[in-house]
């Protein structure tokens, strides 16, 4: 729930009480020894990025206030007889994970497979250089769909689409937008909820678990012009 909907739930006096108290939840959500995710022979990874928030109308041509985000999701197959919901020939969506990086080049798109992939697995990406380095670091690369085309990226990576949608989606009926400097706590929250989300039990026990081992940041900590660092490429599985 957004900030304000918590603050009337608990009938706190201060918006400011209520920001700070879910800010501490979601640095509860990071958990420092996750391990990464794909490597099964059964299993690939779709990797793409997408731009999140700003507005842009009435500013010039070229201008945005976008924040760019890069995901890794994990397709796997249901099996026979299952109730999980899927998409397209009974795949569906593993574990996530996410990272703001400040740019589409190599060093930052590889760097971020490196840091939440397992070496060796099976990647699916679109055709941009940014990526092509992948096969050199041990990964089985597989750019499948041309850069620039929606329809075609939809269809040979139609899960991590379908992630992006459901991110946009929460983070706009929810919180009605992020400001880029918080972004990654919601980032946060979504992975470790999405990891779980067949699983709710499981997840309330591991916020209790992890949380008890962090320190969450000071409300002016919250807004200080660096913030500490903490990506949900650490999230949890």
């Amino acid at each position: 729930m957004s900030a304000i909907q918590f603050q009337r739930q608990l009938g706190l006096s201060r918006y400011e009480t209520a920001f700070q108290i879910l800010h501490k939840l979601r640095v509860g959500m990071v958990r420092r020894d996750q391990d990464r995710i794909g490597g099964k022979p059964e299993e690939h990874v779709e990797v793409d990025e997408t731009l999140v928030g700003g507005r842009t109308r009435g500013e010039r041509r070229g201008v945005h206030h976008k924040t760019l985000v890069v995901a890794a999701v994990e397709v796997r197959q249901r099996k026979p007889g299952t109730k999980l919901s899927s998409r397209r020939s009974g795949r569906y969506a593993g574990r996530v994970r996410f990272a703001l990086v400040p740019d589409r080049s190599a060093d930052s798109l590889c760097g971020f497979v490196k840091n939440v992939v397992a070496p060796g697995a099976r990647i699916i990406t679109d055709d941009w250089s940014g990526y092509a380095g992948l096969a050199k670091y041990g990964y089985d690369h597989m750019p499948v769909a041309e850069r620039g085309d929606p329809q075609v990226a939809e269809e040979f990576m139609p899960i991590i689409h379908l992630v992006f949608s459901n991110l946009k989606t929460w983070l706009r009926g929810i919180h009605h937008g992020v400001s880029p400097q918080h972004l990654q706590a919601y980032l946060n929250e979504f992975t470790f909820r999405f990891n779980r989300r067949f699983y709710p039990f499981n997840a309330f026990r591991s916020l209790l678990g992890i949380a008890g081992d962090v320190t969450a940041p000071t409300y002016a900590e919250l807004y200080a012009a660096k913030s500490r660092p903490t990506t949900s490429s650490e999230s949890g599985s």
